[in-house]
């Protein structure tokens, strides 16, 4: 679980991140960022290594659920043989015989389909979470590889409008200090 620990970090970390003036961009460490990608780098490769330990352990008990059904078997050949040696009962043995083979092979079955269906199980559930850490992932970088480009392009309207008033005010200074015609200093009054 350090993987989802380390999620709820990187989202704790854009939650808590300071906003970009004029937008609605945050700010966010990217040396925090790149440790805590680094952190499930090295954490995803040993929850698939656990799940894949639990499948392990599911292919022991299929092992195990096969030398038990053997074994049931063995002991039914070995009644049945038995039994074959006594006349008045070979017919009853025969058929106990066979219906224990039957429980075996039935129980065997199911417990080999049940078996499989966890281990199937286990696997898809260990896939979808290493896709859903992946796709979290991703989408938190993504989001804030945007809010930097937004906020890069915010910084350059602000700067393109800074320049602009710049310009405005050098034009108006320069328009201030150049000399009035002749007549319009008569017409303008002048204050003290």
């Amino acid at each position: 679980m350090a993987a989802r620990e380390t999620l709820e970090k990187i989202e704790a970390m854009v939650a808590e991140a300071r906003t970009l003036p004029f937008t609605d961009r945050i700010l966010i460490n990217d040396n925090d960022l790149v440790h805590y990608v680094e952190e499930l780098r090295m954490e995803l490769p040993k929850e698939v290594k656990r799940a894949e330990e639990i499948v392990r352990h599911e292919k022991e008990i299929v092992e195990d659920a096969q030398k038990e059904a053997d074994r049931i078997i063995n002991d039914a050949k070995e009644y049945a043989t038995r039994m074959t040696e006594e006349n008045e009962i070979v017919v009853q043995a025969r058929e106990k015989a066979r219906a224990i083979l039957q429980q075996a092979q039935q129980q065997e079955k199911e417990i080999m389909e049940r078996t499989q269906a966890n281990a199937t199980q286990l696997q898809n559930d260990a896939d979808t979470y290493a896709k859903q850490v992946f796709d979290q992932l991703i989408a938190h970088v993504n989001g804030t590889f945007q809010g930097v480009r937004q906020a890069e392009t915010g910084l350059q309207q602000a700067l393109a409008v800074l320049q602009q008033a710049k310009e405005q005010m050098n034009g108006q200074s320069h328009s201030v200090s150049q000399p009035m015609p002749a007549s319009s200093q008569a017409q303008s009054p002048v204050a003290k």
